[in-house]
């Protein structure tokens, strides 16, 4: 088990691993994760299952590397082995007919949108999806969505692809319109489900968003992951990770998100040190 047994490169430094366990594979359902390690003594990293494929005992995880941790991750391939990968855990996504729902996936954010826009579209609801990353190379699972939406936008900060802006001005766009939407699910960068709870919730619109605080043991029992929802302590691992986006307290969100920055800037700083030193000796 734990074994890669494909790697595929997606955008520039994002990556698309499909891993051998069977047990996960079987009893994953949408808007669960997993945790895993790629060594003795590496760090946690929580990731959402994108796919799996219970035939072939697979699971499909996709991540950027941004980080010394997914670096490291980064560096594997196809044969190598994770030495931990706990799951499924979290709560799975409430799926039901609600007419017409709107998906919403920023950067990487997208990949947890795939599997749960698709148990949406098995529910017998419409699909909209809106995908938004800064730059047209960084745009991922563009054609998976097509496949599952009947109608798909894309936006770049750039706009160098689609709409030049952020996925909020398009879904602020859909609703100007009159287009009728009865439930948002939105994934991505903090800043980004915020502004996109702020929307609808203007306009009264029902709309979840899965959070990704820092997470340690993925079982409750490290405090790690609180966070504030309609001013309750929830912990994000155990009760949820999808929460009401109008409920959410992003700025304390943002905050503990924050809380190691300079931690990982130095370890991002040590990691392009050691990489100029092999470079050059």
């Amino acid at each position: 088990m734990n074994e890669i047994v494909s790697k595929r490169e997606i955008a520039p430094n994002t990556y698309e691993y499909k891993i051998k366990h069977p047990k996960i594979a079987q009893k994953r359902k949408a808007g669960q994760f997993v945790i895993l390690r790629t060594h003795d003594g590496g760090e946690r990293v929580p990731l959402t299952i994108v796919d799996s494929d219970p035939a072939a005992g697979t699971v499909t995880l996709i991540f950027q590397a941004v980080g010394h941790s997914t670096g490291e991750l980064g560096l594997l391939g196809v044969g190598d082995r994770l030495l931990d990968l706990a799951g499924p855990l979290g709560k799975p996504t409430h799926i039901e007919n609600y007419g017409t729902a709107c998906v919403i996936g920023g950067g990487y954010g997208t990949a947890p949108v795939l599997p749960i826009a698709a148990a949406l579209k098995d529910a017998g609801n419409n699909l909209i999806g809106i995908v938004g990353a800064r730059t047209k190379k960084l745009v991922i699972l563009e054609e998976e969505l097509r496949g599952i939406c009947s109608r798909l936008e894309v936006a770049t900060d750039d706009g160098s692809y689609g709409h030049h802006g952020f996925v909020t001005d398009v879904l602020k766009k859909l609703l100007d319109e009159g287009v009728r939407i009865d439930f948002v699910l939105a994934v991505g960068p903090s800043p980004m489900m915020r502004a996109v709870s702020n929307l609808t919730r203007e306009r009264g619109i029902p709309t979840m968003v899965s959070l990704n605080p820092i997470m340690i043991d993925g079982t409750g029992m490290c405090g790690g992951c609180r966070v504030e929802v309609g001013g309750e302590t929830k912990f994000a691992c155990v009760d949820g990770p999808e929460f009401d986006g109008h409920l959410v307290n992003f700025d304390l969100l943002m905050k503990r998100q924050a809380a190691y920055k300079s931690e990982e800037q130095l370890a991002a700083d040590r990691e392009s040190h050691c990489k100029v030193g092999l470079a050059t000796a």
